[in-house]
Order: structure tokens, then sequence, then C-alpha cells
């Protein structure tokens, strides 16, 4: 008998994993050189005289940000052209040698600083890969450099979230560095050890494409060879798993992770650009994602155990541009209302089958991720019923397991209550983990039950929503 998914239930996520996928949207701000010459991104070359944003407004990408319901913000302050966005003491290839405010600027500093302002968390985006930084590929000397820039931008600008470190390296890179992960590890690990460490790294993963394709079914707890640990080194892959890797369209069900045995929890962050292109580019005017575009998205990212993280691209005058900002704060203005209008949810009686303990049925109506509902463990397909004095109004039902104990529920159906007092099926869903929202065909009923027909062990359901 397959019992890995046992197994799997000793991955639990660490504090700093649960803020962050607790801030669930967040923008990533692509800014830089490769803005100013209409380039995907820069050769390494290109003179710093070229930065001139002459209208740049850092307090607007904020504000937009929270229009559009963003919870924090990224910022790329180096890419791959080595070009760094505030004044390094490490190279001369910075804002400081430019002309914008005479050399004076500091953009990592000015984001940063509006974030606090909007009330947005903090995130930097580092890539490794420089194409400008002479010792790049001397192994050492350039992870010193490397490191030196990480000390700067943990130490001067205030609480960070994120550091998402950007492991590619061009095709047509003829110098090789062999990245020292476990070093830049330790570096963020002793400045800023409530960030969490995305894209290469051992706190999140990445969902494995940029144009936010999402698995059916999203699983935290993942066999243990997925991941990057704390010493920089992969697990090396068990020899029976073949073409196996963090791109699967499936590594969490029982199915994917038989004979497993160890394992970590590694949550995903689907990335993806408004545009085609990350850096803005006046040939993506017409490639910008539409409000429905957008909400698709947030439904398969936010609402499938994972964090969206959309980015964003100003212009070279340094502001976004309407069309962007247009449909964005719309798309805020929608979520809004339709997450935190008319919750009919909070007016129902609530029930269960059974419960364990002090976990009473009622706790699912509260936000708390701590105050949960458990089913006894004899009650092998347990169910939690919703029932309101007269007929409610609703198109979408929200779950959330209480991941602090893990990810657990595998299969769930949903049931709503006609005028003949009689149960019929309206919804089928798989795993739940932090958050699943599920869109249902807008009606008025009586109540709605939950039926649980497969989890791993147990489950501690912390919310029940419905809208």
């Amino acid at each position: 008998m397959n019992k890995a998914y046992l197994y799997a239930n000793s991955a639990l996520p660490s504090k700093r994993q649960i803020k962050w996928q607790q801030t669930e949207f967040y923008g990533l701000i692509s800014y830089g050189l490769p803005v100013f010459t209409s380039a995907n991104f820069g050769g390494g070359f290109t003179p710093p005289s070229v930065f001139w944003p002459e209208d740049m407004n850092t307090d607007s990408w904020c504000e937009l940000a929270v229009n559009a319901g963003m919870k924090g913000l990224v910022f790329t302050c180096k890419h791959y052209d080595g070009f760094c966005l505030w004044p390094t003491k490490h190279t001369d290839y910075s804002v400081k040698s430019s002309n914008w405010k005479n050399g004076e600027g500091d953009m990592v500093r000015l984001v940063a600083d509006s974030c606090r302002k909007y009330g947005l968390k903090f995130g930097i985006y580092l890539a490794p890969w420089d194409m400008h930084e002479k010792s790049y590929g001397s192994g050492k000397e350039y992870d010193d450099y490397f490191c030196s820039l990480l000390t700067e931008l943990l130490s001067d600008y205030g609480d960070v979230f994120c550091v998402w470190l950007d492991g590619i390296c061009g095709s047509t890179e003829t110098r090789t560095q062999n990245y020292d992960w476990g070093r830049y590890y330790a570096v963020i690990r002793e400045l800023m050890p409530n960030a969490v460490i995305a894209f290469m790294g051992p706190d999140v993963r990445w969902s494995g494409n940029e144009n936010g394709v999402t698995r059916e079914n999203e699983w935290s707890p993942v066999p243990a060879w997925y991941g990057i640990y704390e010493n920089g080194k992969s697990e090396e892959k068990p020899k029976n798993k073949k073409g196996g890797d963090i791109m699967s369209l499936d590594i969490g069900s029982r199915k994917a992770i038989k004979g497993e045995e160890k394992f970590i929890w590694y949550p995903c962050e689907v990335s993806v650009p408004m545009r085609k292109h990350w850096f803005y580019s006046d040939d993506d005017k017409y490639s910008v994602k539409t409000k429905d575009k957008l909400l698709k998205l947030y439904y398969n990212t936010v609402g499938n155990n994972s964090c969206l993280m959309l980015g964003l691209s100003p212009s070279k005058r340094g502001i976004i541009e309407e069309p962007d900002s247009q449909i964005l704060t719309a798309f805020g203005k929608d979520i809004k209302i339709m997450f935190s209008g008319d919750i009919v949810s909070t007016k129902g009686k609530v029930s269960a089958s059974s419960v364990l303990g002090e976990s009473k049925a009622e706790n699912v109506k509260t936000p708390v991720l701590t105050e949960f509902w458990r089913p006894d463990e004899q009650d092998k397909i347990p169910e939690l019923i919703i029932e309101f004095e007269e007929d409610e109004l609703f198109d979408k039902l929200v779950l959330q397991e209480n991941i602090y104990s893990g990810q657990h529920i595998e299969e769930f159906a949903v049931f709503y209550k006609n005028d003949k007092n009689k149960w019929k099926p309206i919804y089928k869903g798989g795993s739940v983990g932090y958050k699943r929202i599920c869109p249902l065909k807008a009606m008025k009923c009586k109540g709605v039950k939950i039926v649980f027909s497969k989890y791993r062990d147990f489950f501690e359901l912390a919310k029940v929503q419905i809208n």
C-alpha cells in the first residue's frame, strides 16, 4: 500500500513561508537600462547616461499596486546587464554614474520608501548573472562581489519579505560562474531571516513557466529532491525517477509521490508579466492582459494554493502607462467586490457530521488559520453544512486549510439544497492547501454542504467563505 502521503504529512511550513503565502498577490517592478534601449534585457555595455526617468514617481507605482489588490512589490535591483539601481560602493556601473539626479539618485530607496508609505511589503530581485562585471566567471572573486551587493541591499533598505534570486544564465554567455548558492543563502538568513528566498532558493519554487499555466492541483509538500536546501545543493534525484522535475504536471498527488519517504514544504509561485515582456517596450502595448485574463490568473494561482507575482513595467518616463493602469485598477475593484462584499456564509448556521475536541464547526467563519474545524478520526467521509434562514445568492466558494498543520485535503464535493430540500451536486474539487477558490454557477439556495471524500490521515479546515 502506498503510504507516502503519510510521510508527506511531516512536511510543514516555516513562519516565513506562511507570511509569504498570506501575501497572495504581489508585483514585480521591472525597470532599468533595458527600458531605455527597448531590449528584453540589456547587454552589459549600455552607458549609464542612457538612464533618465524624467517623470518617475514610485508613489504612483505603489498606489496602483494597492488599487490592484496587491500586498507587496519586488523590485529588479540588478538585472542580467549588471546595472545597479542603487549607488553601490562595489561598482561604478550604477545609477551614481548616470545623470539622473546628478548621480545622487537611489531607485531602491525610492521604491522601498514608497512601499512603506502605502503599506506594501518590499522585496528585492537580484540576478547573479552579470554581463558587465569583469569578475564574473572567476569563482570566489565574483561570489565575494555578489555577496557584497546582497549585504548592502539587506542592510540599508529596511524589512524585506522576499529575495528573488534569478538563476538564469544566457546561452550566449562564454564565461562560466558556478554560483555559490549556499553562501548567498547564508548572507540572506543572517541579515534578513524572515525573508523567503524564491525561485533559486529553498523557500519558494517556481511554477515552471511565465505564461500563467498552472497545475490542476498544487501541492506544497513535495518530495525532497525537488528542493534546493540551505547548503545550496539539490537533493540527488533517485535513480527510479524518470523525467520528474519542477515543471511536471503533477508533483504532489499520491500517484506522483509513490515510494517517497523524504518531503519538504516547497510552495509554488506563479510569475507572469502584465505584457508580453518583463521590461517595457512600445511594441507590447497590444499585449496588455485584459481584466478577464487577470481574473482567470487569480483563480488559478491565489485560488489554487499558490502566490501570483505579476510583472509591472514602467515606461521610459518612469510611469506605468494608462492601459495597464486602467485594467489593473478595474481588476482590483472587481476582486474587492467579489471577495469582500456580501459574504453569505457569515449569515448561515454551521454544523458538521463530527468534531474533534474543541475544533467546533463554527470556527470556519473566522479569518484565523489556527481556528479550525477538525472532524473526528472515526468520521471517514466528514461533512460540513451551512444553512441559511432564507435563500441566499452566491457564485463562489473559498476554502482554506490550517497549513500550520500541513496540507491534507485531496478530494471534496459541494452540494446545494434545492427547493425540495434535496442535496444536489454543483462542484467537485481536489486539493485545498492555503486557499482554494471554487467558481460556482450563480444560484439562490438555503444551504451548502461540503463533503470531504479523500484526505491524508486528517485535515483542519480553517475557513469557508461563500460569496
